[in-house]
Order: structure tokens, then C-alpha cells, then sequence
């Protein structure tokens, strides 16, 4: 660290601090070197503040030159990371209204063992020996949607028995195999996650757009929070879902300041809520309700899927009031069970899917009345599970964290694995027809519920694994194929599908896209790259990719929204929350232009 030059003057301060927009901001500026002296492009340089609970984080130039304005002061660290690089922290004593000039040189790394760590979850997982090409399938759908594959804490070295051991826990809460299939995971595994070093060569092409951009992110909850869903209040403060404790967090991105609200559960309802026979994820998933999913109408109530508890649950943020919407059962026990995803139309009414029993449903947020739309089933198989998933449940919730709902499902006793469920997933409303559009993610399919006569049609898509699927303000869909890595582009008029792979690391690595969201301004496409800890932006107009690196490991977004401001935000949800390089959940905001440029007030 050394003080500011006569480059650097006063004027330059106050003009980069009205620039901000932050009274008291301090200025950071440097280069940064390879120990040869050549710049270092897309460098991330990341400043914490003094509490270690919040960073800031710019990228350097092709020039390797950083510029970082910040309201943080005291003793603050500044660590420099890129790929290939040992990081380098810097101790700062930072005041307000004052500029700092911090140069640093990286240092290669050379060290196996520190090269390997380093990797991303995406080339420790392009290594395990799968025993065919079903097996690696398999092994993406059905084990990587809760979290990272060949992350620190997932490719640690087990014995067989433990494989198995965790591997039917993970089947207990959703990964739905066969036991044949089961045995071979656990092979791959054994044999795959070793200990030893990996030797890969991932590259990430350096975007001038870097530059401009600046990555903001607050810890929330603790190691034990499973923050699934983050939106934008109208407020313009985040709000994140714990689905494992019941707790909706706040926070006011002007000073960082963080509350913690918890959700009502009626007295006679169990851990777990209708999963209570399911093994859940130990000591994380305490809650009764299961917050998973959310939206905010323009009354300002927001309206939250209570996955668990097969409810819907409105909230007031003015108030902090709550009010219950109990999805009516059915015969037998067998409707609106585990809802998902959920949205509002221009009526202020929300559109949701209910995953297991292949549903959509609409709330009139009015009356309190619910319509109910029976998704077609794909065969045999897969109507047994819409129909009666939700009696195995009742069944298995007699002998509490059990797994008994496995040797019940036809899944394992049919020898049909994931075959024998479609999956209700992801929804959106057709901004020109208003029409809800939703994905099955294991149906393979996307299809349309006509929203005056609740028609459905269906169509298959050309890749595997649609999930979180929205609309541009065009009237275009866009849908990310979970399983195979592609974005994939559908004209409603057209009923035409294009698709575009998405970019890798490196050539054998795999991608797996839970969500993405679209500008409603800019038409940009935003997608959660989460098997790379990277965010990439696709520019329709010129068919490319921007990808944004994070700057922590083991990232695990889900839904992408925007703030009036020009911000994308999301929550860090990989379950669990202490495999996370910090150990706890976070809200990120990615700025991808300074001033508010990309915003749409």
C-alpha cells in the first residue's frame, strides 16, 4: 500500500465519489501484475469490510488496472484472486473520503495440490469414471440439483458404505433412482473422488464488460440456512426464503442492515410438514412450511410457496403479517403436493406448480379461491405418481425421518427411477397473452395453460431438464436445459425451438443451468452457471456470452431478479450452506454497467 500520487488528486476523489453516489465512499485503485510485470486482466479484487460479513468485488481491465469506490472503512482486507494464481490479501486501514493506491503482483501457482483446489466443482466432477453413459446422466439429474458435484466437501474421499449411506439420504429428499443405478453411483464415486489432485487446464476468455462491473455480496442466516429463493421487493431491499428454517430474511442494500423474520406454523404440524417420513437433510431442515418459492404483487403482500406444507403463504412487509392458504387435498391426500415455483399476472392473482402431483394452480389473492389445472400425464408410471405420491407420503410420515416412502414408490420397486415422475417446475405468464407457461423437468417438456379456458397444451423439448423457465418482454421463452447445458429459445407464435450450448471451462466439463431471468429492459438473458461459480449473460442480438466469475467458490443460484437500479440479485443456496468457501448463505448483486446504467426506472 502506498498513498495516492498527484495523479490522484482531490478533484478525481470527489468526482469518483459523486459517481457512487456514496457521501463518505472511500477510492481504491491499482494495477495488478503477473511477477513478470505482465497485466493481469479480469483479475477479481475484492474488498471486505470489517465485520467479514459483506464484499465488494471489481475486475481488472486488459490493462490490469482496478478501480473500486466502497462505503467501507477500518480495517479492511483486499484479496486479488484469478485462476492460476495464489490469492493475495492485502491488509488495509481504510477511512472515509480518502484514496488508496494498492498494487499488487500475483504469484502462479505450481503446487498440484493448490492448483487443484482452486479448480471449480465442474473439472473435479469431469473426472469420475461413470460406469456408462445412463450412469452420467443419471448422476447430473438426479444428484446436482441441491448442490455442487466436485466441490471440497462433495468429492471428499468416503468408503463405499458412506457412499451409500449419503447417497440414500440424497434419495430420501428427491433423487429418484434405481437400485441398480444406485450401486453404480456409489462406484462412481468411490472410484472418482480419491483425494488426489486434478490435473485440468480450464480457460475463461477475458470480456471487456468485466471492467465495468461490480459484484456486491452480505451474509445471511448461518452454516445450517437453506436460503432457496431471493426476490426484489418493491422496496427495493432483498428478501430471502429459508425453506429449512422458516425464516424470511431482509436486507437493505443502502447500509447493509439485516433482518430476520420467522414464519408461523400451526401448532400441530411436524418438522418436515408432509415429508416429516423423509430423512431430511440433518439438522438443516428444522422448518414446518418449507419456504421455497416467492412473489411480490402490486398491493405489495408477497405470495410464497410453502413447499413443505402444501400451502401457499402470504406475507405483508409493512406489516409483518402472515395468512395461510391451505391447498385443498383432495381425495385420498393426493393434490398440491410440494409446490414450486410461483409467479403473478397483471391481475395481481399468482400462477404456481405443484411438483409431485403434476399440477398448476392459480390463487385468486382476493377471495382466497384456488383453481386447479391436472397437468396430462406421460404414461402409466408417471400417473401413479401424480396420482398417488401423495398417499406414499401420508404413509411414510407414520415412521418419522424413516425413508420408508422408498420401498412404498414405484419408482424403486418398478425398476422406473426417474422416468415414473414429470415434475411440475418451473412457471411464467406470456407478457403479450397473458397465458402460464410451465416446464417439467423430468417430463422433458414445456406446455401452455390458456388462461380463459385452462386448455393445456404441451411440447417437447429439444434438450433435457427444463427448469426455471421465463418469458423476455418480447413475448420469447427461454429455458435452460439443466441436464445437457444449452439455453434453449421458443417462439410461442412459431412453436419453434433454438438452441445454443452453453460455454464451458474446459471441453469434457458439463453445465448445469437451474434458472435465468430476462431484462425486461435490455432483453438480455441471465442464467445461474452453477457447476462453474460463474453467472452467464446471453446477448440475443448478437448471440453471444458474457460469463461473470464469482467471487467465492462453491456457487449455487436459483432464481435471478433485477433491481430498478441495475442490479441482478440472487441468494447463494448450495445445501448445505457450509460447503460454501465462506460457510454461509449470501445475497449476491452482480452490477454488470456503474450508475444504475443497466437499471429500468
Amino acid at each position: 500500500m502506498k498513498a495516492v500520487n498527484q495523479l490522484f488528486s482531490a478533484a478525481l476523489l470527489g468526482a469518483c465519489i459523486m459517481a457512487s453516489g456514496q457521501s463518505h465512499a472511500a477510492l481504491l485503485i491499482g494495477t495488478v501484475t503477473a511477477a513478470d510485470g505482465t497485466p493481469v486482466a479480469g483479475a477479481m479484487v475484492t474488498l471486505w469490510n470489517s465485520a467479514k460479513n459483506a464484499k465488494e468485488t471489481v475486475y481488472t481491465n486488459a490493462a490490469g488496472q482496478y478501480s473500486l469506490n466502497t462505503g467501507f472503512t477500518g480495517k479492511v482486507v483486499l484479496r486479488t484472486r484469478l485462476s492460476r494464481f495464489k490469492d493475495h490479501n492485502s491488509d488495509l486501514e481504510l477511512a472515509a473520503d480518502t484514496a488508496l493506491q494498492t498494487d499488487i503482483t500475483l504469484q502462479e501457482l505450481t503446487a498440484p495440490e493448490g492448483i487443484s483446489e482452486q479448480l471449480t466443482a465442474s473439472a473435479h466432477a469431469a473426472t469420475l469414471p461413470f460406469h456408462d453413459a445412463d450412469t452420467k446422466e443419471v448422476f447430473i439429474r438426479e444428484c446436482t440439483y441441491c448442490h455442487q458435484q466436485g466441490n471440497s466437501l462433495t468429492r471428499r474421499p468416503r468408503d463405499k458404505q458412506a457412499w451409500s449411506d449419503t447417497d440414500w439420504r440424497m434419495e430420501g429428499y428427491g433423487a429418484y433412482i434405481t437400485y441398480g443405478q444406485h450401486a453404480r453411483i456409489v462406484e462412481t464415486q468411490l472410484n472418482g473422488f480419491t483425494g488426489k489432485p486434478v490435473v485440468a487446464r480450464q480457460e475463461s476468455p477475458y470480456n471487456p464488460e468485466l471492467a465495468r462491473a461490480k459484484v456486491y455480496e452480505w451474509h445471511a442466516g448461518h452454516a445450517l440456512s437453506f436460503i432457496h429463493d431471493a426476490i426484489v421487493g418493491a422496496d427495493e431491499k432483498l428478501y430471502g426464503f429459508d425453506e429449512g428454517k422458516d425464516v424470511i430474511y431482509i436486507l437493505d442494500r443502502t447500509n447493509g442492515k439485516l433482518e430476520e423474520v420467522p414464519v408461523p406454523a400451526d401448532d400441530g404440524v411436524n418438522v418436515g410438514g408432509d415429508f416429516n417420513g423423509v430423512q431430511l437433510p440433518l439438522g438443516i431442515f428444522t422448518g414446518k412450511v418449507g419456504l421455497h418459492s416467492a412473489v411480490q404483487i402490486p398491493d405489495g403482500r408477497m405470495f410464497m410457496t410453502a413447499s413443505l406444507d402444501s400451502s401457499i403463504i402470504s406475507f405483508d412487509p409493512k406489516t409483518k403479517e402472515f395468512k395461510s392458504y391451505q391447498i385443498p387435498r383432495g381425495f385420498l391426500w393426493r393434490n398440491g403436493i410440494y409446490p414450486h415455483t410461483i409467479r403473478g399476472d397483471k391481475d395481481g392473482n399468482v400462477w404456481f406448480t405443484v411438483a409431485y402431483s403434476s399440477e398448476v394452480y392459480k390463487l385468486d389473492t382476493t377471495t382466497g379461491e384456488f383453481t386447479r389445472v391436472k397437468l396430462p400425464s406421460q404414461g402409466f408410471t408417471t400417473w401413479m405418481s401424480d396420482t398417488f405420491m401423495g398417499v406414499v407420503l401420508k404413509l411414510a410420515g407414520l415412521f418419522p425421518a424413516k425413508n420408508y416412502h422408498l420401498g412404498l414408490s414405484h419408482h424403486k420397486w418398478l425398476n422406473a427411477g426417474d422416468s415414473a415422475f414429470t415434475l411440475a417446475y418451473g412457471i411464467d405468464i406470456d407478457p403479450i397473452t397473458g397465458n402460464v407457461w410451465y416446464s417439467k423437468v423430468l417430463g422433458n417438456r414445456i406446455g401452455m395453460v390458456n388462461k380463459d379456458t385452462l386448455e393445456v397444451t404441451e411440447y417437447d423439448t429439444p434438450y433435457k431438464g427444463p427448469r426455471r423457465l421465463r418469458f423476455g418482454p418480447d413475448g420469447i421463452l427461454w429455458i435452460p436445459s439443466f441436464d445437457e447445458g444449452y439455453l434453449m429459445r421458443f417462439d410461442p407464435k412459431t412453436a419453434e425451438f433454438e438452441s445454443t450450448k452453453l460455454p464451458l471451462l474446459a471441453t469434457d466439463e458439463y453445465e448445469v443451468p437451474y434458472a435465468l431471468n430476462v431484462h425486461p429492459k435490455s432483453g438480455d438473458v441471465w442464467i445461474a452457471s452453477n457447476n462453474s461459480d460463474r453467472v452467464l449473460r446471453y446477448i440475443p442480438k448478437e448471440k453471444r456470452f458474457i460469463p461473470y466469475p464469482m467471487p467465492q467458490q462453491v456457487i449455487w443460484f436459483r432464481d435471478l431478479e433485477f433491481s430498478k437500479d441495475g442490479n441482478v440479485c440472487m441468494s447463494n443456496s448450495n445445501l448445505p450452506a457450509y460447503a460454501h468457501e465462506d460457510k454461509v448463505p449470501a445475497f449476491f448483486c452482480i452490477e454488470p454497467e456503474p450508475n444504475g446504467a443497466y437499471g429500468f426506472r
